[in-house]
């Protein structure tokens, strides 16, 4: 006995093989609807052994198992997406208030004997102004372009 038994609704099974039919979404999500549509053990579903759903989607075992559990306990939205991260992987360098101050130094003036405000520029200054301890170039580069905001 399966411990995390998929049954789907009419609805869910029209909405996964139009998914699949439409074949527009992410390969992980259309292997993940496959993975659900060959596991529906609901009136008239294949409900087939993991093992087998593995094998015919090209998946592994532990992923029709992380499937199954996240359609039981979650729904179907979250077993077709990838779940999100409970905290990222690094923290941003330069939050909100940071990004203003970016944005700021580099609408003013540019230092003596420059015509304008470069990256390094610019971020030699944050770390001087101490908004932050580092950032790269790059960084300051990236935030600008977020923001849209010209140097000139």
């Amino acid at each position: 006995m399966k411990k995390y038994k998929v049954t789907l609704t009419d609805e869910e099974r029209e909405q996964l093989q139009d998914l699949i039919a439409a074949g527009k979404a992410s390969a992980k999500k259309l292997a993940h609807a496959r993975v659900l549509l060959k596991a529906d053990a609901s009136d008239g579903g294949p409900a087939w052994p993991d093992a087998r759903i593995a094998e015919a989607v090209e998946v592994s075992l532990r992923t029709v198992e992380r499937v199954r559990q996240r359609f039981v306990e979650q729904g179907l939205e979250a077993a077709l997406v990838r779940k999100k991260q409970a905290r990222p992987s690094r923290q941003r360098k330069l939050d909100g208030a940071a990004e203003a101050r970016l944005v700021a130094i580099a609408c003013s003036e540019p230092p003596e004997g420059r015509d304008c405000w470069t990256m390094q520029l610019l971020a030699d200054r944050l770390v001087e102004l101490r908004v932050v301890g580092e950032v790269s170039d790059e960084t300051v580069r990236r935030a600008l372009q977020k923001t849209r905001s010209s140097r000139g």
